[in-house]
């Protein structure tokens, strides 16, 4: 253990060092290790008397036998800049406690999106069976998230996003989709069970898959087209196993789900490299498509038709009609919003998963809270519909993944990386490529 040694001012002088009479007191241990007012001591030396010094290490503290002289040597560090020492702490892992924390985030999130989803979902189908005017409904929907973003950016609780001229421009497509598939599922929902619907807009991917292939020209590997033939097969059997089936309330979602794919499409393609998180953007795709919707509903339905269906629905059910309304109109923003919020935080992948969890609590709970006379056959047509879509998200992933390193080996290949590695792993991928007849990836 070391000890620090107290000096007197007068204990050295700047001719201390010379061959002449010193003197040197008795030295005073501290507990501290603490050697204080050097400066005056040492007047030539650069030493800051404001800054404490800490004895290091003190060598030879003996006396030489050939000059019966004593020889110290001390070394000492200032004490803002101590040197750490060397003694085995286990500190906890930061990488895990980060990764249990991002875990903890996702559940937050998959758990508010599917809490808000099944109640949008419930308010809707009571305000539609009382209010059966399905335009006017997605309007308010539209027009209350609106209302809700522009007060969060007016009181500066989220930041407005910074827009122009191009990023509107990219985002009319996208807007006119959303609107189409919007609309789209309400005129279903109100025609036919929420169940229903939401087993028919289980088959989303395939109408994914077959616009790419269709329309863009894109190819994707056996495995996909294979995990189609569930999420068809069970739709189908859910269809016609559907006790109160609806052509309008069948044709409405097959509609929804083709508009939903083209707006993923044109998301994809007019919103790359823009810098807008998930939250604005949805606020922003809210904003163009109520402006975009208005016009048509009122033309549909009118507003002579809403105030008599109004009244109706006030009278039959009292005030709290009016708050259903409110109801179906906010969580339905609020749950969009969570979800592209969500794609800022996850993956893809866990994103698809999260959506067919979604769906399979919507069903669930519609059909115990609506009492929706179920058949066995038609229950085991839609297990077997969000199970396929549950497997395509899978191989797309997988697929995907795969691509993505051919593509990346590739590039290798190109720029004269030739390691024998590189060159191997590009030949595997161009096998794999033409077994599969896939050269564009599968995304």
């Amino acid at each position: 253990m070391l000890s620090s040694i107290k000096l007197s001012p007068s204990s050295f002088t700047s001719t201390g060092f010379l061959p002449n009479r010193r003197s040197i007191p008795a030295p005073q241990f501290s507990p501290l290790p603490i050697i204080k007012s050097l400066h005056s001591a040492f007047p030539t030396q650069s030493f800051s008397s404001q800054k404490p010094l800490h004895v290091a290490s003190i060598d030879n503290l003996a006396i030489s036998k050939n000059t019966q002289q004593r020889k110290t040597e001390c070394q000492a560090y200032e004490a803002d800049r101590s040197r750490p020492l060397d003694i085995n702490i286990e500190l906890p892992d930061e990488d895990a406690r980060l990764e249990a924390a991002k875990r903890i985030k996702i559940g937050i999130y998959f758990a508010t999106w599917w809490a808000l989803n099944v109640v949008f979902n419930i308010y809707n189908k009571k305000v539609l069976n009382a209010f059966p005017f399905p335009w006017l409904t997605s309007t308010l929907s539209l027009a209350a998230g609106s209302l809700l973003m522009l007060i969060s950016w007016a009181t500066r609780v989220a930041d407005a996003p910074k827009t122009d001229f191009e990023f509107w421009k990219t985002l009319f497509p996208v807007a006119v989709a959303h609107t189409i598939g919007h609309v789209a599922a309400t005129v279903s929902m109100s025609k036919v069970a929420v169940s229903f619907t939401h087993i028919i807009k289980s088959g989303e991917p395939a109408f994914s898959v077959l616009v790419s292939r269709f329309l863009l020209g894109d190819s994707f590997p056996m495995p996909v087209y294979l995990s189609l033939v569930p999420i068809i097969g069970g739709c189908a059997l859910s269809a016609l196993t559907e006790l109160n089936f609806n052509m309008t309330g069948f044709m409405g979602a097959m509609i929804s789900n083709l508009a939903f794919v083209f707006r993923n499409i044109f998301s994809k393609k007019g919103m790359n490299g823009k810098s807008v998180s998930g939250m604005n953007y949805y606020a922003c795709l809210s904003m163009l498509s109520l402006l975009i919707l208005t016009p048509f509903a009122i033309a549909v339905e009118g507003h002579q038709l809403w105030a008599v269906g109004w009244q109706k629905a006030v009278s039959q059910i009292g005030p709290n009609f009016v708050w259903w309304v409110v109801a179906q109109s906010v969580f339905y923003h609020l749950y969009n919003q969570v979800s592209y919020m969500s794609l800022d935080q996850i993956s893809p992948l866990t994103f698809s998963i999260g959506n067919t969890m979604k769906r399979i609590s919507v069903i669930v709970s519609s059909i115990i809270i609506f009492h929706t006379p179920v058949q066995p056959i038609n229950a085991l047509g839609a297990a077997i519909a969000i199970l396929g879509t549950f497997l395509y998200s899978q191989v797309m992933y997988i697929f995907s993944s795969l691509f993505a390193q051919l593509e990346f080996q590739v590039s290798l290949e190109i720029l004269g990386l030739k390691s024998g590695k590189a060159v191997r792993k590009v030949k595997e991928f161009q096998d794999f490529a033409e077994l599969t007849n896939n050269k564009k990836g599968a995304l």
